[in-house]
C-alpha cells in the first residue's frame, strides 16, 4: 500500500486482523506508516499469520501494532479496542456457506450480532469510517451477469443471509443514526496466509496444497461453475481506499472483484501451470463430485461503481494473482508437508 496514500498516521482497527484478509491489511497500513489495532479470538486465525507479518516488517514498524485477544460478540471488548480509533476495517466473522449450513446459529452468532456490536460502538465512538467485509452470496439467485451492487436476489445459505443482514443494518445506522458503513462484497479473494486446512477451506490453497503434496484435486459439478476470483491485494486496495474516500463515497456498497470469469476448469489449469513453472509437476486429472449445496453458478462482478466512487482500480487479475501468490504457497505448503 503507497504511503503517500495516507495523510499522516492515524489509528486503524482491523478485527480479524489474524485471518487471512486482515493480516494483508494490518500489513499494507503498518507499510504506510499507520497505527493499527487487531482485535482477534483466534477462532479462524492464526497466530503464524501475525507473526509473518512482523517479520516482514520488522520490529521498529511492529511498535505501532497492538493487540486485542478478545471477541466480537462481547460488547465491552469491541468498545474496549475502539478506544482512539479513526478508522474501522471490520474482518471478523465466520466465512464459508459449507460451514453456515453445518452451524448456522453460529453463523448468526458472530457475523450479525457481532457485526452489530462493532457497528454500535463505532458509531459511539465517531470512527472517522467504518468499512466492513460484506461478500458476493448477497446475490443468492439473482440470475444476471455481471453482478450490480443494486440488484440481489434471494440468498442461497444462512451465510448469504447473515451478510445481507449486514448491510440492512448498516442502511438502518444511516438513516436513523447518520451513521455511514461501507460494505465490499467481496468475490472469491485468495493470496498468501489463505488457510488451507480443514473442512471449509477455499478452493485456491486447497487445490494447491492438494497439488503441491501429489494428492486428488476434487472438483464439484461438471467445473463449468465460474468466480470472479480476486487476489488479496486488491481487497486491501478497496478497502483502504474506501476508508479514505469523501464522506459523500461513504455508507454505500461495494463489488470487490477483477470483473471477469474463471472456471474451476480454467482455474486447475492455471494452478497446474504455475506450479510446473516452480518444479511441481502434478500430472493426475481432477476427481469428479457432486454439485456443492448452496452455491451459485455462476458469479461476475461489476467493479464500475468502486471505480467511480472510490477509484478502486485492481492491481492483479487472476493470472497475475497466482503468479504472485504461488512462490508463498509453494514455500508455505512444502514446509509443512516436511513438518
Amino acid at each position: 500500500m503507497k504511503a503517500n496514500w495516507f495523510n499522516g498516521k492515524q489509528r486503524w482497527l482491523v478485527t480479524g486482523a489474524a485471518g487471512f484478509i486482515g493480516s494483508n491489511l494490518v500489513e499494507a497500513l503498518l507499510r504506510g506508516g499507520q497505527e493499527v489495532v487487531a482485535l482477534d479470538n483466534f477462532s479462524t486465525g492464526f497466530k503464524r499469520n501475525l507473526d509473518e507479518v512482523r517479520g516482514l516488517v520488522g520490529p521498529d514498524i511492529w511498535k505501532n501494532f497492538r493487540l486485542f485477544d478478545g471477541d466480537i460478540r462481547n460488547l465491552e471488548t469491541c468498545r474496549a479496542a475502539l478506544s482512539g480509533v479513526g478508522h474501522v476495517l471490520h474482518q471478523a466473522g465466520l466465512g464459508s456457506v459449507p460451514r453456515s449450513l453445518a452451524n448456522p446459529v453460529a453463523t448468526n452468532d458472530v457475523n450479525v450480532t457481532g457485526f452489530l456490536n462493532m457497528l454500535e460502538c463505532a458509531r459511539q465512538a465517531q470512527v472517522k469510517s467504518f468499512v466492513y467485509a460484506a461478500s458476493s452470496s448477497t446475490y443468492g439467485d439473482e440470475p444476471g451477469l455481471p453482478k450490480i451492487e443494486d440488484r440481489i436476489g434471494n440468498p442461497l445459505s444462512p451465510y448469504a443471509v447473515s451478510k445481507l443482514v449486514n448491510e440492512l443494518y448498516a442502511q438502518v445506522y444511516l438513516r436513523c443514526y447518520g451513521f455511514r458503513a461501507t460494505g465490499l462484497r467481496y468475490f472469491n479473494v485468495f493470496g498468501p496466509r489463505q488457510d488451507p486446512n480443514g473442512a471449509y477451506a477455499a478452493v485456491i490453497p486447497k487445490w494447491t496444497a492438494a497439488m503441491i503434496g501429489n494428492e486428488d484435486v476434487a472438483i464439484n459439478g461438471d467445473g463449468e461453475t465460474s468466480r470472479d476470483f480476486c487476489f488479496v491485494q486488491n481487497a486491501v486496495q478497496a478497502n483502504i481506499k474506501a476508508a479514505l474516500a469523501p464522506e459523500a463515497a461513504h455508507g454505500e456498497v461495494y463489488n470487490v472483484a477483477v470483473g471477469g470469469r474463471t472456471t474451476l476448469n480454467e482455474l486447475f489449469e492455471l494452478l497446474q501451470g504455475e506450479l510446473s513453472h516452480l518444479q511441481v509437476h502434478y500430472k493426475k486429472p481432477p476427481r469428479r463430485e457432486a454439485f456443492r449445496a448452496g452455491d451459485v453458478r455462476h458469479s461476475q462482478a461489476d467493479i464500475s461503481k468502486a471505480a467511480r466512487m472510490i477509484g478502486y482500480e485492481p492491481s492483479h487479475t487472476v493470472a497475475a494473482g497466482i503468479h504472485a501468490a504461488m512462490p508463498w504457497y509453494v514455500s508455505y505448503f512444502k514446509g509443512n508437508l516436511k513438518a
